[in-house]
């Protein structure tokens, strides 16, 4: 599935790209809590521009293809495969940059129950470039606020990404990943690489507050993104976030791994 046909139409036919599940009323919300500046919206972000809801949704019809008419509140939401698809060259080209000089990267998800083994993938590829896949803070604790209070998780590394795992006593590795769009995790492991005297990531790679958490404290930062987070689009749109892949990422955990390789295959790094 190397051709941008193949990938288009498997896209579309595993439902991430094209008609996909987020609905619109969820992506209106959306832009309506991050032009009110919600933090649970911003994940990290301090966006520069005013972002009224109707700039942040033209900018998303811009980057994902979703309806500016701003009479469709309902249904369900629609990405173009073919921007998906440049997305993902662009996405792959910055994959293969940092393997081909063997910089160091920092991979990290807050929906680890779907998106792991996309960006496990990658971590193993690299690793085996050459790049030194860092895995900083392990075990650390870290407050997340969430909408039933605060709660303290701990960083963990799953095949080289990272991950907050939620209460479970104190060994390491015995509660379950759990989802998080926090850019609290990416800035404790940041702040443990400094502490390491590890040398800083030249990439980062993940999704929601590992990404915008990244790309504002002035690292390269790629990601996925699906059209209810529009944090990373106005991050790519104001230079604080390299490239976001527009996709559902609520699908099914192997829908993600046709991904990988067509990523890899873009940075001639297949397996």
């Amino acid at each position: 599935m190397s051709s941008g046909g193949g990938i288009r139409a498997y896209l579309v036919g595993a439902g991430l790209a094209g008609v996909v599940g987020t609905a619109r009323e969820v992506s209106l919300r959306s832009y309506r809590l991050f032009a009110a500046r919600d933090p649970r919206v911003l994940i990290g972000i301090d966006p520069q521009g005013g972002w009224g809801e109707r700039e942040l949704v033209e900018l998303m019809a811009a980057r994902c293809g979703v309806s500016d008419d701003p009479r469709c509140v309902s249904g369900q939401d629609v990405i173009d495969p073919g921007r998906t698809v440049a997305a993902l060259d662009a996405f792959g080209e910055r994959v293969g940059a940092v393997a081909q000089r063997g910089g160091a990267v920092l991979l990290g998800t807050g929906h680890p129950g779907r998106l792991l083994g996309f960006y496990a993938g990658l971590a193993d590829a690299l690793s085996a470039a050459g790049c030194e896949v860092l895995t900083p803070a392990q075990g650390r604790c870290v407050d997340i606020t969430t909408r039933f209070g605060l709660r303290t998780g701990r960083i963990d590394y799953v095949r080289g990404v990272g991950v907050v795992r939620g209460e479970g006593g104190e060994r390491a590795g015995c509660a379950t990943p759990v989802h998080s769009h926090s850019p609290l995790p990416v800035r404790v492991a940041l702040e443990a690489v400094v502490e390491e005297g590890r040398p800083l990531p030249d990439l980062v790679i993940g999704d929601h507050g590992w990404v915008c958490g990244a790309g504002q404290l002035g690292f390269a930062a790629i990601g996925l993104a699906d059209v209810d987070d529009p944090a990373l689009f106005v991050g790519e749109a104001e230079g604080a976030v390299s490239v976001v892949v527009p996709l559902d990422d609520g699908v099914r955990s192997d829908y993600y791994l046709p991904l990988t390789r067509y990523v890899l295959n873009r940075a001639c790094l297949s397996q």
